[in-house]
């Protein structure tokens, strides 16, 4: 699992590739909470979660955006997660993240 980061003019984007399972999910979260910190420094209300390239995502990770979710919401930013595929937007649809998360095809932010 690698996470990217990328700063745009309205928003930060972490873009996470591989997989997030029991070996990986400690660097998911140390990437989430750094992307949080990230934006609210530079006045960020926005931290956009690619997930485009991510294939998999073990409960472990579904915890890890709960907690980043919660610094987040103490930080003002907003997470939203972007470009899903099939097999994680069912993994977020049966954990009901899409209902905690807004879910979008894309992930879009002024560059």
């Amino acid at each position: 699992m690698d996470c990217t980061l990328e700063v745009g003019e309205d928003a930060v984007i972490l873009k996470v590739i591989g997989r997030v399972d029991e070996a990986t999910w400690n660097s998911f979260s140390e990437g989430l909470s750094g992307a949080v910190r990230n934006a609210r420094d530079d006045g960020l209300t926005r931290l956009i979660v690619d997930l485009q390239q991510l294939a998999y995502m073990s409960s472990r990770g579904l915890r890890a955006l709960t907690v980043a979710k919660r610094e987040a919401d103490e930080a003002g930013v907003n997470i939203s997660l972007a470009s899903p595929n099939d097999v994680m937007r069912e993994i977020l649809a049966i954990s009901r993240y899409d209902k905690l998360f807004t879910v979008t095809d894309t992930a879009e932010a002024k560059r």
